[in-house]
């Protein structure tokens, strides 16, 4: 069904994060196309809404991720944004870490990121107007220790970001990265009660934050900053200031 406001691509977009980015699209009028590996209960809610379309696609695999986004274009209508969103964590000592995770992390992190924003770029060309979204991290901006890889893949988006910037600018097409901080996510949910309380006061507004003020943030720059370009944004409640 095609949809004025246009199909926004969400990876990623079946839970956390993800999902509120494409609620708060979905309430703004646009149509979502998201994959990730696995159905979720939201997604199952969501089944019979004309405007959104999910599929079960692993991100690295470029084939699967063409003909993904041939069949969201065919359902929902043209392409007008990307919100690179899929993430998994890294976290360990890298001179202990299975080459095996360390595999996985930069799948899920840059390459299906970078796959995706290839494919879509083109779509987006052809359109000369757009723009793509990276959720990046504070950790690929200021280094701690235990994620090296998840910093690397992050740090990786951001020059991504800013490269795009600059050769799609001129077609009217703008890139840019945003980075959390510390929020409410499956991420966090594992960390104890000390090591969220030391967070919380290093914070300066002394809390984490919430997905639904990132999704804001990020439906800010797809929908009303047309000037803003090449930028990696932090929302982290001031804890790298």
């Amino acid at each position: 069904m095609e949809n004025k406001k246009g199909t926004i691509v969400i990876s990623g977009g079946s839970r956390g994060l993800g999902f509120e980015i494409a609620s708060q699209f979905l309430q703004q009028g646009y149509s979502v196309a998201t994959f990730s590996r696995g159905s979720t209960e939201h997604v199952t809610a969501l089944a019979d809404d004309p405007r959104f379309f999910w599929q079960s696609v692993d991100g690295s695999d470029y084939q699967a991720l063409t003909e993904f986004l041939k069949q969201a274009q065919q359902r929902l209508g043209n392409i007008v944004g990307l919100v690179n969103n899929a993430a998994i964590g890294a976290d360990g000592v890298l001179s202990t870490m299975r080459t095996s995770d360390i595999d996985r992390a930069l799948d899920v992190n840059l390459k299906a990121q970078i796959y995706l924003s290839k494919l879509v770029s083109k779509k987006l060309l052809q359109n000369r107007d757009g723009f793509i979204i990276n959720i990046s991290s504070i950790m690929g901006v200021r280094g701690l220790p235990g994620v090296s890889i998840y910093s690397a893949t992050k740090a990786a988006m951001d020059g991504m970001t800013r490269s795009l910037a600059k050769e799609l600018g001129r077609k009217g097409i703008r890139v840019n990265s945003v980075s959390p901080g510390y929020f409410a996510s499956d991420m966090v949910k594992d960390l104890s009660d000390d090591i969220l309380g030391k967070i919380e006061r290093r914070t300066p507004l002394g809390r984490l934050g919430t997905q639904s003020e990132i999704a804001k943030l990020v439906l800010f720059l797809a929908t009303e900053g047309h000037f803003i370009t090449g930028q990696n944004i932090v929302i982290d409640g001031g804890f790298t200031c």
